[in-house]
């Protein structure tokens, strides 16, 4: 019999309280255009009208929840999978790269609709000589680089591109496969890593205008530890992917840096906060991108544009100046998902909380499978979500062996406002720790922020306290669902609508529609607070827009460290997409045969080749 995973921090196992599912007509204002812009002047300038707006949000009424005293302060999420509890195995159940087995390098068949490329496409041809890492480089460069005139057909994805650091990659990528040396499937594979993480050599603007006399904007000296991983794996780390300014919402949309395009249906925002990667996946640019993901920013952008998402347990690939931040894989299909969680994860010896965590195992076949529905919270999508979600999670029950049970999780309306303003404050936190002049650490960033972290700044410290009392309550109830159905998953739609259709005018100056933002993320904060992992997988689409089908996304949240029993639960979501759903997967209009480009043909990407 296998041992039993031992964790450290792993909450009590208590049932919360019984409590009614709160709809709240919330009314915080929308600000757009000039309304804005007077709103952050007066919002900056008045500390008292910020104090107002946070007291409008409710972000204080979370103190005076009865029974919290009950709870112990949980200031970070973090719940770390240890070993099994013999101490001649513990060095053997530390965090290791699982392999990445022939079953995660077979390429998909030809003839599937909606066919993205792969890892393993990429590998394929690179052993058989007919393209290389370099005409892989020298085809894409062109595609995504700012500066040109014309712009750049997909440049709104990236931020940047270092064109020396990039060919110097691909070309010893090109060499290994010439001395049949490569370093396994990911070489030369090219790939995207979000602009708040730091590569060497490569400023992070993590979204803000750039200003090179600005102290903040400095290249950095060393590569964040999940991205060397792909590196030393040989993946070619093609730029750094745009995305919403601070991550402080979920749309995409950047005044600064123009917003990048979701190619499904261009009248829809591509989600945020990794934008760029949800953007450039979805044009079939890259396999895999790396992204982070405070409160539903890998998941959000993955969902909206069709592609797959894990956020990791906290601290599983990095530890973070965050008690809610993690960075993570997104991907076009759940094997490169996998292939690149499993190449992000080796143990860091510089890290000792990170280099603790126990190698994520998927289940045994033999395993329970379960499905968590609040039915309450999950009937609050609209009904195109419901109905799509539905019909995938009706054929993981009669095809795949799940049981589907209902639950209840407390608080949840309570909870979500907590996240928000822990967030916020976070936020500021760290703009502060990154400007020479903390004082003046808000005039360099847009409108919207301006907003949104002077009401971050009225979080007074006993209400952090206090969220961090209702996160405790959250975890214990989880750790109760998780003992009573073992296999459980917690199942909902990843965003409660399809898309989030673009009004013109607001990339002028940004926008800030705090009640639309606090239903996008009606889902996907409580992985965040909790510090569980979750996935997003694409199962369908609102058919019935204008300019182009709208993905749905299904998202997963699992028990502390179950990163692999949800890479399993995004194949099976895949299988369902690709042999179930009417028609299949559907692939964007605009969608670059990146490899055929390379290799002098026309192939899928005509659109793209007329740019080079």
């Amino acid at each position: 019999m296998a041992a039993k995973q031992r964790f450290a921090g792993y909450p009590i196992a208590r049932e919360g309280p019984e409590t009614p599912y709160a709809v709240v007509d919330e009314k915080n204002p929308v600000l757009r255009g000039w309304l804005l812009v007077v709103a952050a002047n007066l919002a900056t300038r008045f500390p008292a009208l910020a104090k107002a707006a946070w007291a409008n949000a409710k972000f204080g009424d979370i103190k005076d929840i009865p029974g919290l005293l009950e709870y112990d302060y949980r200031m970070s999420s973090a719940v770390t999978p240890l070993g099994s509890g013999d101490d001649d195995d513990d060095d053997a159940t530390a965090m290791a790269r699982l392999e990445i087995g022939p079953e995660l390098t077979a390429r998909q068949s030809e003839t599937l609709p909606g066919r993205f490329l792969s890892a393993a496409d990429y590998h394929e041809l690179y052993k058989s000589g007919a393209v290389t890492p370099l005409q892989v480089a020298e085809a894409l460069l062109p595609l995504i680089s700012r500066g040109q005139s014309p712009p750049a057909k997909y440049e709104s994805a990236w931020s940047v591109t270092n064109k020396t650091l990039v060919m110097e990659a691909a070309a010893a990528s090109t060499r290994r496969f010439a001395d049949g040396k490569p370093l396994g499937v990911l070489d030369g594979v090219p790939v995207g890593v979000k602009d708040d993480c730091d590569v060497e050599g490569y400023v992070s603007h993590i979204g803000l205008q750039y200003d090179a006399a600005h102290p903040q904007f400095q290249p950095a000296k060393k590569t964040a530890w999940p991205v060397q991983q792909l590196q030393a794996a040989g993946a070619l780390m093609i730029g750094k992917l745009a995305m919403h300014e601070l991550g402080s919402d979920v749309t995409g949309c950047n005044p600064r840096w123009g917003t990048p395009v979701n190619w499904n249906n261009p009248g829809y925002y591509p989600g945020g906060s990794s934008s760029g990667g949800g953007s450039a996946l979805s044009a079939g640019l890259i396999p895999i991108a790396v992204g982070t993901d405070a409160g539903g920013s890998i998941r959000i952008p993955s969902s909206f544009c069709g592609q797959y998402g894990l956020k990791p347990s906290l601290h599983r690939t990095i530890t973070m100046k965050s008690a809610v931040c993690v960075m993570g894989p997104m991907a076009a299909t759940a094997s490169d998902l996998r292939i690149a969680y499993r190449s992000m994860v080796a143990p860091n010896p510089e890290d000792a909380v990170q280099r603790a965590f126990a190698t994520s195992l998927p289940p045994a076949k033999s395993a329970k499978k379960s499905i968590g529905i609040y039915t309450e919270w999950f009937d609050r999508a609209s009904p195109v979500v419901r109905e799509t979600l539905r019909k995938a999670i009706a054929y993981l029950q009669a095809k795949l062996g799940y049981e589907v049970v209902e639950i209840r999780i407390p608080y949840l309306h309570e909870a979500q406002l907590a996240h928000a303003a822990w967030t916020l404050t976070e936020a500021l936190d760290h703009q502060r720790t990154r400007t020479a002049k903390p004082s003046d650490c808000l005039g360099i960033v847009n409108h919207c922020n301006q907003v949104l972290l002077s009401v971050g700044a009225s979080t007074a410290g006993v209400d952090l306290v206090k969220y961090s009392q209702l996160r405790e309550l959250l975890m214990q109830h989880l750790a109760f669902l998780y003992q009573k159905y073992p296999g459980l998953l917690i199942v909902t739609p990843t965003v409660p609508d399809a898309g989030w259709k673009i009004q013109p005018g607001d990339e002028a100056y940004g926008f800030s529609d705090g009640d639309k933002t606090n239903r996008a993320m009606m889902y996907v904060w409580l992985a965040n607070s909790t510090g569980c992992p979750a996935v997003s997988c694409p199962v369908g689409y609102d058919e019935a827009v204008e300019g182009g089908k709208v993905p749905i996304g299904l998202m997963a949240t699992g028990e502390w460290g179950a990163e692999e029993q949800l890479l399993d639960f995004a194949a099976e979501a895949e299988e369902y997409l690709n042999a179930v759903y009417p028609g299949g997967r559907s692939r964007p209009e605009a969608w670059v045969d990146v490899l055929a480009l390379a290799a002098g043909k026309a192939g899928k990407g005509g659109d793209a080749a007329s740019e080079e």
